[in-house]
């Protein structure tokens, strides 16, 4: 039996619901000679900024019981040295391209799309309004519903091009934070990005990174993850892109099951850099096994008790 695995989001038709997640996979090209990576649902890069950034002091990632922290601090070449040297190569990628963006103002999210724009090879956008590792106002952003809506109403006026916000899991409600989106002309959200978490040396008595606290992900905050997943879909209509410690077949339909369209892999990608294709493999396998023709079937199939 064929088992037909695409998703739609927005205007967009995707072969698969597996994409790799920002800051994990480079800028798209890095893993090509690992496997095709046409093979995937959708690349998406690094977070891009007006700016070329360094990032933060190292140490900058550690790994911990369970995942690793890190606090890299959106490390990238900046907007037009992507426009040059790194776009013409996704170009080349059969699949879908969503370029990450952050900006340190809301301007400055506006300004990035606007020299995004005219150029050919970008699918849609994924707005970063909720990296906690960043040390301006990137959390605010996506704890704040009023100017959550403004950057994305914003972003909204300038493009046509597919706009997903990606929504952190620290604030009260993440379901206020989805529906401020929803309102502001958004096709989707993704979620969740990491958690805020601290490691510390207790011999020396220091944390272990040098911004001492950073973004945890990792396979223990999946069910925290599937639960925000779930939650926004009571709260929204919006297509859902889920993460959070994914990194088996098993995981993604648990995503996919709890009102997930697509998932991202993302620190799985650096313990198994298979990890992704694995997964496309393995969804296509449960659903010959539960005779499921198509993987929309298992889109929010939760069943009660």
């Amino acid at each position: 039996m064929s088992v037909d695995l695409s998703v739609t989001i927005g205007s967009l038709k995707f072969k698969n619901p597996v994409m790799v997640a920002s800051g994990t996979f480079g800028y798209g090209t890095e893993y090509a000679e690992l496997f095709d990576v046409s093979k995937l649902g959708a690349v998406i890069t690094k977070t891009i900024t007006p700016k070329p950034r360094a990032g933060n002091p190292s140490p900058r990632i550690w790994e911990v019981g369970g995942g690793m922290l890190n606090s890299i601090g959106l490390a990238n070449v900046g907007v037009d040295a992507f426009i040059t040297d790194k776009l013409p190569a996704l170009r080349s990628i059969d699949t879908k391209i969503i370029v990450n963006l952050a900006g340190s103002s809301v301007e400055e999210y506006w300004e990035v799309i606007e020299k995004l724009e005219p150029h050919a090879g970008i699918d849609a956008y994924e707005i970063n309004i909720s990296c906690p590792n960043v040390k301006d106002e990137g959390m605010a952003f996506g704890s704040n519903s009023d100017v959550t809506e403004r950057i994305i109403k914003g972003i909204r006026s300038r493009t046509k091009r597919i706009v997903i916000p990606k929504l952190t899991p620290n604030v009260t409600s993440i379901g206020d934070i989805a529906r401020a989106c929803e309102a502001s002309g958004a096709d989707a959200v993704s979620l969740i990005n990491t958690l805020v978490g601290m490691s510390i040396d207790i011999h020396s008595r220091r944390p272990r990174l040098a911004t001492i606290t950073g973004g945890y992900s990792g396979p223990t905050i999946k069910p925290v993850a599937v639960a925000k997943v779930y939650e926004v879909s009571k709260a929204v209509k919006l297509p859902i892109i889920g993460i959070g410690g994914i990194s088996s077949p098993a995981d993604a339909l648990e995503f996919l099951i709890a009102g997930a369209t697509a998932i991202q892999v993302g620190t799985a990608n650096f313990v198994n850099p298979q990890a992704a294709v694995q997964i496309i493999a393995g969804l296509s396998d449960y659903c010959q096994q539960h005779k499921f023709n198509e993987i929309k079937a298992l889109i929010g199939s939760l069943q009660s008790h």
